[in-house]
């Protein structure tokens, strides 16, 4: 959870949640220091400072869990393909969806036959960075067939709202 929780898109789109895990995360370590600083398990399980805050660290980890698993559900309401993959693909591509590139690798458990996709700059403006979709590659055995998208696919945006303009495309 620490890497959801601090930095990437989901800590930006979960603010309050992310605080409360940093704050988590901060008495945790200082549990951790005080655990190395004693040395010793029995004396180190014996500390009130322990006893007073594991259990409600624990509690405050089980309402960033049960946040984290509503705004999952949200994300997959939102886009249906999301169900078909298992929580920690869909934590690493909500977390990478604005670096779109990142998830060449998922879009194969996404959508049926499509082992890659070729991201290009959009041929409209030669300035800008825009990401595009502009072709979607499968691959099975030796045979690779590669198809040239008529209408890009701008990756901007929220990510299911680009990948519901992908599966529109095919």
């Amino acid at each position: 959870m620490e890497a959801v929780f601090t930095g990437g898109d989901i800590a930006r789109q979960m603010p309050l949640e992310a605080k409360k895990f940093v704050g988590i995360d901060k008495n945790w370590l200082k549990l951790m220091e005080k655990a190395v600083e004693t040395k010793k398990v029995v004396q180190c399980c014996q500390n009130d400072m322990l006893k007073d805050f594991l259990p409600d660290l624990y509690t405050n980890l089980e309402v960033c869990q049960k946040s984290l698993e509503k705004y999952l559900e949200g994300k997959r309401k939102n886009f249906p393909r999301f169900y078909f993959v298992s929580a920690s693909d869909l934590l690493k591509i909500l977390s990478q969806g604005s670096e779109p590139t990142n998830i060449q690798e998922d879009f194969e458990k996404l959508f049926d036959a499509v082992n890659k996709v070729t991201f290009g700059k959009n041929p409209e403006k030669k300035t800008s960075n825009d990401k595009i979709i502009s072709a979607i590659q499968q691959v099975m055995g030796r045979d690779e067939e590669n198809v040239t998208l008529i209408n890009y696919v701008k990756c901007e945006g929220n990510i299911e709202g680009w990948l519901k303009t992908l599966e529109k495309t095919m």
